[in-house]
């Protein structure tokens, strides 16, 4: 009788310990996955922690756009395009938009959200593979498997 009772405590210890495995490994991948989503004007969705990208356009040359808001959310799109700058292809998807000045195009509005410089200090700032971009969007000739972002400012 001894042999049967311990039997089913240890049994019963077994399940108890398989329980709380089951238990901790949902937990951690469930970790792994919850992030702050929202879904964009044109459909994209933005994490604000690890975006995945939207996949838009057709062409031969791919290269990576990212979309930073003031809140610091993050809209990642992998751009497939022929286009030969940066500004024609997300100008030809229709991702930015502005006013051609003395300096090129003046992006005003990223991804439908539009900034005025003139009216609360803050603008879209242009960046290449994570630095601030030495030439205008327009002017900016696409290098595959590169990162041009748009990340609104406060100036």
């Amino acid at each position: 009788m001894k042999m049967t009772r311990s039997k089913k405590a240890l049994s019963f210890i077994l399940c108890i310990v398989l329980i709380a495995a089951i238990a901790l490994f949902t937990t951690a991948c469930n970790d792994n996955k919850t992030n702050d989503t929202t879904t964009t004007t044109n459909g994209a969705v933005s994490t604000t922690e690890s975006p995945e990208a939207t996949v838009l356009g057709k062409g031969e040359t791919k290269f990576n756009f990212t979309v930073t808001d003031l809140e610091g959310k993050e809209t990642a799109f992998k751009i497939n395009t022929d286009k030969k700058t940066v500004g024609e292809a997300l100008l030809d998807l229709e991702l930015i938009a502005g006013e051609q000045g003395d300096y090129g195009l003046y992006v005003k509005t990223v991804n439908g959200t539009t900034l005025d410089y003139d009216k609360d200090g803050a603008y879209w700032a242009f960046y290449v593979n994570g630095e601030y971009g030495t030439t205008g969007v327009d002017a900016t000739d696409i290098v595959a498997g590169a990162t041009y972002t748009f990340k609104a400012e406060k100036g």
